[in-house]
């Protein structure tokens, strides 16, 4: 095996042909449309994931503070506000991409 360094203008070359290579197959990688079980699934998930989160922060403050049940009721709510500002803001980006999608069409 011999020790041979490539030349910098065959690595341009290379690289080159690797750019046109990537711009011809770009178009045709695109990721598909999510589907209507896949949004309802990230929707409740996202919903599902705020409220429990919420509902431990305030349990645990609960416990640690002696507060029963006023923290956990209080973390509850604030846990389904933040579910549905983010089930909006998935809303918002599947609606801005299925636009996107559309006017490329």
């Amino acid at each position: 095996m011999t020790n041979q360094t490539p030349e910098p203008d065959d690595l341009r070359a290379l690289g080159a042909e690797l750019d046109e290579a990537r711009r011809r197959d770009g178009s045709r990688h695109k990721a598909p449309p999510p589907t209507p079980i896949g949004i309802a699934f990230r929707f409740s998930t996202e919903m599902v994931s705020a409220l429990v989160v919420g509902g431990l922060i305030g349990w645990g403050l609960d416990w640690l503070f002696g507060t029963k049940p006023i923290l956990m009721i209080v973390f509850f709510m604030l846990g389904a506000a933040a579910g549905i500002r983010n089930v909006m803001r998935a809303a918002k980006q599947l609606n801005a991409r299925a636009a996107a999608e559309n006017s490329e069409n």
